[in-house]
């Protein structure tokens, strides 16, 4: 049913992958949380079920889980990470063309563990919704419009 697998490499001990097309060529792309490294991979689709090689950038200590939205209303999707041990959330503002700004990070509970991105306040504006392992919370982050 599937053919053998095709492996890229990506920093130290991947966690989590989120699919999205990230540079408007309409191929998903695909994002990656790397544990050890305190980075996230973007690998970028080549269009024949081939990625290139990965583009790393820093997030907190310990990133476990991505998600990507478009935070600050571009039309280019963001990346949206949780850093277990750093207590914080990082987001990566897209640039276009599949490049991505340094993180901003924002404080959490103890150990966020997952995020989730939706409007919550109807204000049509995707706010972050984090699970904090350790601190037994869920935090809001409001978006306040320009992503942050």
């Amino acid at each position: 049913m599937f053919l053998n697998q095709t492996t890229y490499s990506t920093d130290t001990s991947p966690r989590s992958v989120a699919i999205v097309d990230v540079n408007s060529d309409n191929k998903p792309d695909i994002i990656v949380t790397n544990w050890n490294s305190n980075t996230v991979s973007v690998l970028l689709n080549n269009g024949s079920g081939t990625f290139l090689t990965q583009t790393t950038y820093t997030t907190g200590t310990n990133p476990c889980l991505v998600a990507v939205v478009d935070v600050n209303s571009d039309n280019k999707p963001d990346i949206i990470v949780a850093n277990w041990n750093s207590n914080n959330v990082s987001v990566l503002v897209n640039n276009g063309s599949g490049t991505f700004l340094t993180q901003t990070t924002y404080a959490t509970g103890s150990n966020p563990f997952s995020v989730a991105v939706v409007d919550v306040n109807s204000d049509n504006k995707p706010d972050i919704i984090v699970a904090n392992e350790y601190s037994n919370t869920v935090g809001v982050l409001l978006n306040t419009g320009s992503g942050t």
